[in-house]
């Protein structure tokens, strides 16, 4: 009868704080027992606190250690029953190193006997401790003693585990936090299984989930801080060979710190009784902390994981190719079987020095993507690299080779290299010159062999506002557009136009301490001081639309939606826009008016929206002149009038260009710029601002045609224009004018 009036209560509670009191005298009562106390885990994951007991005068804090019972019994997590906590020979029958502390006996005059303590934990994590002291009647407790406070603890365990805030498994915080859905957990844990891949480092690739969003639901559901790598952390490598470190990989855990006083120690489960035994009997201390982390972190911290580091090879790569080459042709001699076309190890010294140099090269040329593509038959594979937009052939890899450059990349990207059918997707982090680089990596599968495209992902602060090249005209339109307090501002152009790095610039302008700024994009590429940013994840739901929900209900002042890429999230802005926010966004179109068309091609209500729009700043990116080698020239009439008709005969005369002293610049090539001519790129604009005319039009549903038209005549010039003005100033030529803008 006891046990179910204990369960009765403990069910229709709302908290345990409620009926702790009450609940005292019943568990007592069941167990027969004259004290009882409980303990709860500390945040901090290395102690156990008294949380209650009628009978405690002072806070007890134990560390989950053999150094008191209780805290034996949070550290293994097993149940103990000690006839005479004052025979050391029964102490040491459970834990050699177990001890009673009878100082608050001698200080009391309370005589402690026998000792039942059990763990309170929720599916293998511990929330704390039920200590009962003495049996009423007869010396110790029963089987049957243990079998009731087992069943108590449980039940306190799963009625008041939120009150712990503990989490049912390790990435149930990620769960219902929508970050991750449980059709994709189980696809990773699959995953996982086949590519011998810990569950942690598939959810970073392939889900977009943070490491630190992972720590945070390690700490819920285990109950200890998160410790995530260091590089600049100093182990003591002496104890760590002392340890074997095979073992403590295999094991997964190392010991952080270690001395006869303390051990830190950082697992990848706390929740491990036995290993946590095992640990407890290889480090002998007095006391223990248990930090968690992912696999990945303490393979790195051991050793068996290193983050790649790209330093300038000492040979290039057509040295590097013809070692490769020479390599092989010796393997031939030996033996004729030895080589195939495909069995180029990826570990080969030579192919990672060959890896590292590409990358080297990449960065240094400021390309934007690697693309490693095979050939047919004996014709050699080429590594391209895209600088400025352009791609380019900067090595041939013989055919033989190719497969293990890309399996070398796909080793650092953690894909799998025994799947050559199917495209894979993953990231690779390596360190150059001291600095994180981030390279997003995508195999395709072709008739030819695998290629591989090495996305660098730009990084670094935002570029000036001033030093985006806006022409006069446009930087003056910009710069009145920006001091609104609410409205729409877009920034629009083709994939790789620049919309990113303008749209940095803007809000950097903006980037006061009397303004909040909320930032939604995918990726986030550029990082600024004093704002918000986060990246969404489609792949979990986590879409624009519903980050911008969250972002109405956070009192911004400014927000940036990285892409307006449907009616829902367009509306939505539009809205933000109506109601007081300053809201930024980007689209795929190839002008200021047909964005306009676009976004009412959406839905978007015509009314609304020519209410909201502030500005549409048009971008394209031009190939600049190389500063080291251009050379001066004087254009021929017959140049002179196609400029002049390129930028409208009508406007033309605004310029002031007098033709007898007009100087252009032209491409000449040398090393600096790979002999091409041609060094970095600026952006050509036009910048539409919304008048009361042009609302007018908006409002109408008017054709792009009519829309373009009037905003000419009230001051915009077209990309085309401001390209031709750049022309002129001897920033590019007309021949990079036509690619950009055609004829």
């Amino acid at each position: 009868m006891e046990f179910n009036s204990i369960q009765d209560q403990i069910n229709s509670a709302e908290r345990f704080e409620e009926i702790i009191f009450d609940l005292e005298e019943e568990i007592k009562g069941l167990l027969c027992a004259e004290r009882l106390t409980f303990y709860k885990r500390d945040s901090n994951g290395t102690e156990i606190v008294s949380w209650y007991g009628a009978d405690l005068e002072e806070e007890i804090r134990l560390p989950l250690s053999p150094t008191s019972i209780a805290g034996y019994v949070a550290m293994s997590k097993r149940s103990v029953k000690i006839d005479d906590v004052y025979d050391p020979e029964e102490l040491a029958a459970v834990h050699p190193k177990l001890r009673f502390d009878y100082s608050y006996d001698q200080e009391s005059g309370y005589v402690t006997r026998a000792m039942l303590v059990v763990p309170i934990a929720h599916k293998d994590t511990l929330l704390g401790v039920m200590q009962v002291i003495n049996h009423i009647g007869i010396e110790s407790f029963s089987a049957e003693d243990i079998s009731h406070a087992e069943s108590v603890a449980d039940l306190i365990a799963q009625r008041f585990r939120y009150e712990f805030k503990a989490t049912v498994g390790p990435y149930d915080y990620l769960l219902k936090n929508k970050k991750l859905t449980l059709d994709q957990l189980e696809e990773m844990e699959q995953l996982a299984v086949e590519r011998d891949l810990s569950i942690s480092s598939l959810l970073q690739t392939e889900c977009a989930i943070t490491h630190d969003e992972i720590g945070q639901s390690f700490e819920q559901y285990y109950q200890v801080p998160f410790f995530k790598y260091n590089p600049d952390l100093e182990l003591d490598t002496a104890i760590l060979d002392q340890l074997n470190k095979g073992y403590l990989a295999q094991n997964f855990w190392l010991p952080l710190a270690y001395s006869q006083d303390k051990a830190i120690v950082l697992i990848d489960d706390p929740n491990d009784a036995e290993r946590i035994m095992e640990i407890q009997n290889v480090l002998t201390a007095q006391s223990y902390e248990f930090l968690v982390g992912t696999q990945d972190d303490i393979l790195r911290f051991l050793g068996f994981i290193e983050e790649p580091i790209i330093s300038e090879p000492e040979m290039d790569l057509d040295d590097l190719i013809a070692k490769l080459e020479s390599k092989a042709q010796e393997a031939l001699d030996g033996d004729q079987d030895v080589v195939s076309i495909d069995q180029t190890n990826p570990e080969e010294g030579v192919v990672v020095q060959l890896v590292n140099r590409i990358i080297y090269d990449a960065v240094a040329m400021n390309a934007s993507d690697i693309h490693v593509e095979p050939s047919k038959g004996r014709l050699s594979g080429t590594v391209h690299m895209r600088v400025d937009g352009v791609c380019r052939v900067v090595l041939e890899v013989p055919n033989r080779h190719v497969r293990a450059v890309v399996s070398r990349i796909k080793v650092l990207s953690r894909l799998d290299i025994a799947e050559r059918r199917k495209p894979q997707d993953g990231k690779l982090a390596v360190r150059m010159g001291g600095r994180p680089l981030e390279l997003r990596i995508a195999t395709l599968p072709t008739i030819c062999g695998e290629s591989v495209v090495m996305r660098i992902l730009a990084q670094g602060d935002a570029l000036p506002y001033d030093k985006l090249g806006f022409s006069k005209r446009n930087y003056e339109m910009i710069d009145t557009s920006l001091a609104h307090p609410h409205g729409l501002v877009l920034v629009v152009g083709p994939t790789g136009s620049g919309k990113t790095t303008t749209l940095h610039g803007l809000l950097g302008y903006l980037n006061t301490p009397e303004r909040k700024i909320l930032t939604a994009e995918d990726p986030v590429e550029i990082t600024q001081p004093g704002m918000s940013q986060v990246q969404v994840q489609p792949k979990i739901g986590y879409t624009f639309a519903i980050a911008l929900r969250a972002f109405l209900r956070c009192d911004p002042d400014i927000i940036l939606i990285g892409e307006m890429r449907d009616h829902e999230t367009a509306s939505m802005g539009v809205e933000a826009s109506l109601t007081g926010h300053l809201v930024f966004s980007t689209l795929h179109t190839n002008s200021a008016p047909e964005t306009v068309v676009r976004l009412l091609d959406m839905g978007l209500d015509p009314l609304n929206f020519a209410d909201a729009l502030v500005c549409v700043v048009a971008q394209r990116l031009m190939r600049t002149l190389c500063k080291n080698c251009k050379e001066e020239y004087t254009p021929t009439q017959d140049e002179f009038d196609r400029l002049a008709n390129l930028y409208g005969l009508e406007y033309y005369p605004e310029l002031n260009i007098d033709l007898t002293k007009l100087k252009l610049m032209r491409a000449v090539g040398c090393e600096e710029c790979g002999t091409t001519g041609y060094r970095g790129r600026c952006g050509v604009h036009e910048v539409l601002v919304n008048s009361k005319e042009l609302s007018a039009l908006i409002a109408a549903n008017t054709p792009a045609k009519i829309i373009r038209e009037l905003a000419v005549k009230e001051g915009m010039r077209t990309v085309q224009q401001d390209g031709v003005i750049k022309v002129f100033e001897g920033l590019s030529s007309l021949d990079q004018l036509r690619k950009v803008c055609g004829d």
